[in-house]
């Protein structure tokens, strides 16, 4: 008999706003998560105290851990912390560094994750995928993703702005990534899930279309949902393929070479995907791009990333490294030294006079 359908893992409950956080309880006994109460809380120094304080009357149960680090080790040492008892979950409540050590402690323990997001940087807050220092740099892990996801508009508030507009750069590649995937499977041959494509590509438009601002409810929920499906394209597909391609192996050369001057990850990738789409010469998407980039206050040429083109230049030929195998438009362009570096020095100029004025007469065409 044919398959006539697939079984995709989902989140049981996906909550965004305002109060989210304080129905917890009730939506860990109502999904039967943990009908007792009796789960790990994993939070960060910052939220930490005032969560605990929160939940102090109704999860009495609950028992409290702090996450202190993004690595490998960080997330070890939560494992062994946690295995010591018996419970039904382990919830975290917090930014990328807590969500991604609580997922990976989750899949180590074979226990349900239960994310509460307190910033909106990227779409980890329902991915597969834990991204965790680690003594070779910075590494990505495989975990299943979250059985239910909150996100509480009142925490986003309280976030760090820089946080948020983050999740804005993240989104907004993927747009990149997905053209990344299909160019692969058109000249490699690779496999590609169109569901997948449609999940990463609708959420990525929903952001680029909204004309809210990251002050504005209605443009934080489109934003923190967005995150959510581009989260379920990765199940999806079983892979990060429809979100990172060539924008995420600009980010991820960032983070190897110079760690000391990595930014948040969104601002990294959304200047990444506006860059693969100068290289591949679209200049309707890259215009688009830039324009929200710049709209929402991400950065939109390396010196706003903080690089000058000769580090940039050194940044993207290094790039492909950090994912071998995967196929970009970082690898399709195969550029020597000397074109790389004069095809960012007009990526600049092209990017820097879209800011200054972003209404380009129709049918300009960029000079690649």
């Amino acid at each position: 008999m044919p398959l006539l359908a697939r079984m995709i893992p989902a989140p049981l409950v996906v909550d965004v706003r305002r109060g989210a956080l304080g129905e917890l309880a009730a939506i860990l006994a109502d999904q039967r998560i943990s009908s007792s109460g009796r789960v790990a809380i994993a939070v960060g120094t910052t939220y930490g105290p005032v969560i605990r304080e929160t939940f102090r009357h109704g999860l009495t149960g609950a028992d409290w851990f702090t996450v202190d680090g993004c690595t490998i080790n960080a997330a070890i040492r939560l494992v062994e912390q946690i295995r010591r008892q018996r419970y039904d979950a382990i919830v975290g409540v917090g930014g990328g560094t807590v969500l991604d050590v609580t997922k990976f402690a989750a899949a180590r323990l074979g226990l349900p994750m239960v994310a509460v997001a307190t910033n909106l940087a990227h779409d980890g807050i329902a991915s597969p995928i834990s991204t965790l220092d680690n003594d070779a740099g910075r590494g990505s892990y495989s975990v299943p993703a979250p059985i239910a996801v909150l996100v509480d508009l009142d925490l986003i508030g309280q976030a760090p702005a820089g946080s948020v507009r983050g999740g804005i750069g993240d989104i907004v590649s993927n747009l990149s990534a997905t053209a990344d995937w299909e160019a692969a499977h058109a000249l490699r041959g690779e496999a590609i899930d169109g569901l997948a494509v449609s999940l990463s590509r609708t959420a990525a438009q929903a952001v680029i279309d909204h004309p809210g601002t990251v002050a504005d409810d209605a443009f934080l929920t489109t934003l923190a949902e967005g995150l959510v499906l581009s989260g379920m394209a990765m199940v999806v597909a079983g892979t990060s393929r429809p979100s990172s391609g060539a924008c995420h192996e600009i980010s991820h050369a960032i983070d190897l070479l110079h760690p000391e001057r990595r930014g948040f990850h969104g601002e990294q990738v959304g200047l990444g995907a506006a860059f693969a789409w100068f290289l591949r010469g679209d200049a309707d998407r890259f215009h688009a791009t830039v324009d929200c980039l710049h709209r929402h206050g991400l950065p939109v040429t390396p010196h706003q990333l903080g690089f000058t083109l000769d580090e940039f230049a050194e940044i993207v030929a290094f790039a492909p490294q950090t994912r071998p195998g995967r196929f970009t438009v970082l690898e399709e362009a195969a550029l020597t030294p000397a074109r790389l570096s004069a095809k960012i020095a007009d990526f600049n100029d092209h990017a820097y006079a879209r800011i200054q004025s972003p209404v380009t007469p129709e049918g300009k065409a960029l000079d690649v």
